[in-house]
């Protein structure tokens, strides 16, 4: 019977193939792990994190991050549907790129948190007027915020005080290129917290919500 270290090397190959039909069975040969979800702990997301590992280093190009990412949101679908109690959804988040138009960052991370099992919506790209209605209009307890450019990200501020202006308590949570240079400036922009890669938003998140309130 393989370990789950076996596991996760014989996925991540699978992923880096592209192979989603040996990834599926990799998955459903799994020895049992207690819950749905444990599965997806101990070896969907450290594969995801040793891929990004991979992109970071060079070794991994960025269409294999992404597509590995949605080949494993589609077998978590069937792990875990989307009426699964065993899905987090709660708090409630959402994802959104705020006044930039590159995508592909926060499509890679969407991918990756919805295979970590987490429900969130994804409000696309978005000016900081349309990011706080909607995070008001749905409740939105935990909110990502992808920027690619400086100007966006120091829009984050404006999001950050519309909110606070409404009263309303949403943690922010940031990525992108602007906080990988600046190590403070998801301090100065008023979040609480950045992630580098999807794999730390999964880990940031986790630690949101099992802070305490």
């Amino acid at each position: 019977m393989k370990s789950p270290s076996d596991l996760v090397t014989a996925l991540e190959q699978a992923l880096l193939s592209l192979d989603r039909l040996t990834a599926r069975d990799i998955l459903q040969a799994s020895p049992p792990l207690g819950s749905p979800h444990q599965q997806i702990e101990q070896i969907i997301i450290p594969t995801l994190e040793r891929i990004g590992e991979g992109w970071s280093a060079g070794d991994v190009s960025l269409a294999q991050v992404y597509i590995s990412s949605r080949i494993c949101e589609e077998l978590v679908n069937e792990i875990l549907p989307p009426a699964s109690p065993s899905r987090i959804d709660r708090p409630k988040m959402a994802i959104a790129v705020l006044e930039d138009y590159h995508l592909l960052g926060k499509r890679i991370v969407y991918a990756v948190l919805r295979a970590g099992g987490f429900e969130l919506a994804d409000y696309g790209q978005v000016t900081v007027d349309e990011l706080v209605q909607r995070i008001l209009d749905d409740d939105i307890d935990i909110a990502l915020i992808s920027t690619l450019m400086l100007p966006s990200a120091l829009r984050i501020k404006d999001v950050r005080d519309r909110l606070n202006d409404a009263g309303a308590d949403v943690k922010l949570v940031v990525g992108g290129a602007p906080f990988r240079l600046d190590s403070q400036l998801w301090r100065e922009v008023g979040a609480d917290a950045t992630a580098n890669s999807a794999s730390d938003t999964v880990d940031v998140l986790h630690r949101l919500i099992g802070a305490p309130a």
